[in-house]
């Protein structure tokens, strides 16, 4: 059978642990804080705004692209309209792909940013 321990603190031995700069920057809102902070969400915009205007360019040149090659709106494919299957089945690939360049991307920039922030 085992001895119960009962853990009151933290060990004795070893020294606390430091905090990084760049983080107490951060933590404590001075000017380099705020201008850390300023990159880190000026990055996620740019990049929002990129994904955003990408994929909302793309689905607004469908309607374009039907309403000036009408030739094209009277396609069939195996008894389906070019329009509802582009519509109905390769807008969400689409979707899915710039959904996940998106997380990837914002995680990219999230550990850059860690990065940043461990160095100085």
């Amino acid at each position: 059978m085992t001895e119960r321990v009962t853990v009151t603190g933290p060990r004795r031995g070893r020294p606390p642990a430091r905090r990084r700069a760049g983080t107490a920057e951060i933590d404590a809102q001075t000017q380099l804080g705020e201008v850390y902070m300023r990159a880190l969400l000026r990055a996620q915009l740019r990049l929002s705004l990129t994904v955003a205007g990408v994929v909302l360019g793309l689905l607004a040149l469908l309607p374009l692209v039907f309403a000036v090659a009408p030739r094209v709106s009277d396609v069939d494919v195996a008894g389906v309209p070019l329009p509802w299957l582009v519509l109905g089945g390769l807008v969400y690939p689409v979707l899915v792909a710039a959904a996940w360049f998106y997380v990837r991307t914002a995680e990219r920039v999230e550990r850059d940013f860690g990065e940043m922030v461990d160095r100085r």
